[in-house]
């Protein structure tokens, strides 16, 4: 098969674990768990998922300096992108979040050429403000729930940093693919993740009064290690090493399609002409940005 539809279907599986995740997660914390607690799970699990993996594929020896670049891959890639998010999602809602969240392609844009030189050509622009405001629609149009948010303002701006630190993340990342194996990097990228956020985390992990967490919430707490953690940073490393950063970034708008379309398969929404046309725009978008010429 050919390495790009690969490449397009990792990244569509991505965006479908992370379009149902934002829910799962706000269900969970911090009712039960507190965020930086989470995020130690969740960076925990995986670093070790991620070192058990890696042993069935051949040793790959990594060169000192590019060590410094996976530390800053791990900085923004896991710690600041974590904290960030879920510590924004418990302030904030979930449809902030997810509209906040539509800026990350232009920042990756605007990363990419200024860090790794790549043109900025109007059919991308034009995709990514289309699949923008497909976004914003569906998730201004999507079901009202209630949630407790109690610092709106302050959770927004981390939600912000997060998508900022995401998109620096698959800047930093891109060279290291074309060098490394994405399990051995990985490892390593996790690895040295999880010692910074362990000062954050250890503290609330042990706050967690786990004998009267419910088992469905223990699922969702594994799902989000799992899928949301685990499968989704392995498949957009794999997508990353065919697709340019700008075009991986570019799938996050499918998150807020996926999201509706999951509440109208729940029955907390119903299909209207409107999300129709915003499906229709984020998916021009997404063509627009991914479209190569042969």
């Amino acid at each position: 098969m050919n390495k790009r539809l690969v490449a397009f279907i990792l990244a569509f599986s991505a965006s479908l674990i992370y379009g149902v995740s934002f829910t799962i997660a706000k269900e969970v914390m911090p009712l039960y768990i507190k965020p930086f607690g989470f995020i130690l799970l969740r960076v925990a699990g995986a670093t070790l998922l991620f070192w058990f993996i890696s042993l069935s594929i051949p040793k790959e020896k990594i060169v000192f300096n590019d060590f410094i670049r996976i530390f800053f891959a791990a900085l923004f890639g896991v710690v600041i992108n974590m904290l960030a998010f879920f510590k924004g999602l418990s302030l904030t809602t979930p449809i902030n979040g997810s509209v906040i969240m539509t800026t990350s392609p232009i920042i990756v844009l605007l990363f990419s050429f200024k860090i790794l030189r790549d043109k900025i050509t109007i059919k991308k622009i034009i995709g990514i403000l289309l699949g923008m405001t497909g976004a914003i629609i569906l998730v201004t149009y999507g079901p009202k729930a209630v949630y407790n948010a109690p610092n709106i303002r302050w959770g927004n701006f981390l939600i912000f940093i997060n998508a900022s630190s995401y998109g620096l993340y698959l800047i930093v990342a891109k060279p290291l693919l074309k060098k490394y194996h994405p399990f051995h990097l990985v490892k390593w990228m996790y690895l040295m993740g999880l010692v910074m956020v362990i000062p954050f985390g250890l503290g609330e992990v042990q706050e967690a009064n786990w004998y009267l967490i419910p088992i469905d919430a223990l699922y969702k707490i594994g799902f989000i290690v799992f899928f949301t953690t685990f499968l989704t940073y392995l498949f957009n490393l794999l997508a990353l090493r065919s697709l340019k950063a700008t075009t991986l970034s570019v799938f996050l708008y499918l998150q807020p399609l996926i999201a509706s379309i999951y509440a109208i398969f729940m029955g907390s929404d119903n299909l209207t002409s409107i999300k129709l046309i915003a499906a229709s725009l984020i998916f021009l978008g997404v063509y627009l940005v991914s479209y190569r010429k042969k």
